[in-house]
């Protein structure tokens, strides 16, 4: 593993570039505003998971392949930007807040499977953990376990830093008024927010997490 003064200042390196509010925490925060706690917290855990999928696969070169083949970038990108439009034309096209509040068990796992598809399907992560990992690997050591170790540090970070904007934000929007004008703006919000997201995913060569 990397030395504990590398490995510190990959944890300071983390968090500080987490803090800044980028399209997991913007989608995170939609979900919280528009659709309570819970539903933020499951969100966030379901991004995590897609963050553990990349992490594997940067460490086993799987990310290699797709950053190095044009067309298999392209495609993996198209279908994540195309699946958070999706998200965000269903929820503009739903009636009324209440029908998305997520109420049980299978909603929170859909709204988590939905978070995990978002994030897995984000080639720019693969890329992320390519650029960023190899720079706290020390070279006297076999690298795979290195880029697994500082890989899962980063979601475990990442994790940390989307429970926070979820609750802050849920916190924020509780002491908002919750009308049908309310309900009618949130829905319009969040859902321009996936759009916004899934545009900026299929046209940006590069974006904060």
């Amino acid at each position: 593993m990397p030395d504990m003064t590398t490995y510190e200042v990959f944890i300071a390196t983390a968090v500080g570039f987490l803090l800044v509010p980028g399209p997991a925490i913007l989608y995170t925060i939609a979900r919280s505003v528009d659709q309570g706690r819970a539903a933020g917290l499951a969100s966030a855990a379901g991004l995590s998971t897609g963050d553990v999928i990349q992490v594997a696969a940067a460490t086993f070169g799987l990310s290699a392949i797709v950053a190095a083949s044009a067309t298999a970038f392209t495609t993996v990108r198209y279908l994540g930007a195309a699946y958070l439009i999706y998200l965000g034309v269903r929820r503009v096209l739903s009636r009324d807040a209440a029908a998305e509040r997520p109420d049980g068990r299978a909603r929170l796992s859909r709204i988590y499977g939905q978070g995990v598809l978002v994030n897995a399907l984000n080639p720019k992560n693969a890329l992320f953990f390519l650029a960023f990992l190899p720079q706290f690997v020390s070279a006297d050591a076999p690298a795979w376990p290195q880029v697994l170790l500082l890989g899962m540090t980063f979601v475990v970070c990442g994790a940390g830093v989307r429970v926070i904007y979820s609750l802050a934000s849920n916190a924020v929007a509780r002491r908002l008024p919750r009308g049908r004008a309310g309900g009618r703006a949130s829905r319009y919000v969040s859902g321009g927010l996936y759009i916004a997201l899934g545009v900026a995913a299929a046209t940006t060569g590069s974006a904060r997490r």
